[in-house]
């Protein structure tokens, strides 16, 4: 079948997982003026997103065909597939000429796969990873990096320019976009690492940890990930706001890409076993930044407690 180019203003949008992501996006699609379906399994984020005027569905809504548009953040490559192409899945329920926006990190050939399956069925694909974290989200300031057709993109862009400060078009063919966030991850997931490990190496000294922050983020040794992690690390703030089983999986899908290229990727490979690590002892579901507490745990270092 294939896939009709007309386009039109659209007047609905869906999001498929309303977390601390897709929330911020639901929101963002609705200052934009779009009527706006959330969907998330749990009761108390669609509770949360009714309060915020918006329609909430506890499962994959029937109404998702008078959507122009689906966004969806979901989890993982699994996940994506059962929206689209579980028992209740929304491929044959929406609309002829409808885009949907995938936003789950996953390895690029799932991405090429999931787009040459639905857009058989008449709905655009577009490949939309993305980067920001929560704040940003809430904002309409995330960083896209998407790939697609031009008419996926044709479709998409009221929600792009809706929920983004910044659209990299990355080529015409999904997958692209999936790789580039995968770089992404990579570099992410080893910068929180050595963060973590760099700020409970400052403890085990003794130093002033608020004058390490302080000088660090005033000097070379710098990352974004330093800047924006250690402050829940100082804090004793360990509430997700990115668990650290996001990295679990993402490095897990770097190592699968980099084995099958039969590329050689130390540093993330080193990174994916202190998450795991973490993992393990409890904090998969905690924030990214509880590789302090693991590294405090090994060594002995004493970290900041959550003020009572």
């Amino acid at each position: 079948m294939s896939v009709s180019h007309s386009v039109s203003t659209p007047r609905v949008a869906a999001v498929i997982g309303l977390g601390s992501m897709g929330f911020g996006m639901a929101l963002s699609l609705k200052r934009a003026g779009l009527e706006v379906l959330g969907a998330d399994v749990s009761p108390e984020a669609v509770a949360r997103f009714v309060s915020e005027g918006g329609r909430g569905f506890t499962n994959l809504p029937a109404e998702i065909g008078e959507a122009e548009i689906v966004v969806s953040v979901v989890v993982n490559a699994a996940q994506t597939e059962t929206v689209l192409f579980g028992p209740e899945g929304i491929a044959t329920k929406m609309r002829p000429g409808a885009v949907f926006i995938s936003s789950a990190t996953m390895d690029p050939a799932i991405a090429r796969r999931l787009s040459a399956r639905l857009e058989a069925n008449g709905i655009h694909y577009l490949d939309a990873p993305i980067s920001g974290g929560a704040a940003r989200a809430a904002k309409g300031e995330l960083t896209i990096m998407a790939s697609g057709t031009h008419a996926a993109f044709a479709a998409a862009r009221p929600a792009l320019d809706a929920m983004a400060a910044k659209v990299y078009e990355l080529g015409d063919a999904a997958g692209l976009g999936a790789a580039f966030k995968m770089i992404n991850q990579l570099l992410a997931g080893v910068h929180i690492a050595a963060a973590c490990e760099a700020i409970t190496f400052a403890a085990k000294q003794g130093l002033d940890l608020e004058k390490v922050y302080e000088v660090i983020t005033a000097s070379a040794g710098n990352s974004w990930m330093f800047e924006n992690r250690i402050p829940h690390v100082l804090a004793g703030d360990y509430t997700p706001l990115s668990a650290v089983d996001i990295f679990v999986k993402d490095l897990g899908i770097i190592q699968d890409m980099a084995r099958s290229e039969r590329y050689p990727v130390p540093l993330s490979a080193a990174a994916l076993q202190v998450y795991l690590a973490a993992s393990g002892a409890g904090m998969g579901r905690d924030d990214d930044s509880s590789l302090a507490r693991l590294y405090a745990q090994l060594s002995g270092a004493q970290l900041p407690e959550k003020a009572e």
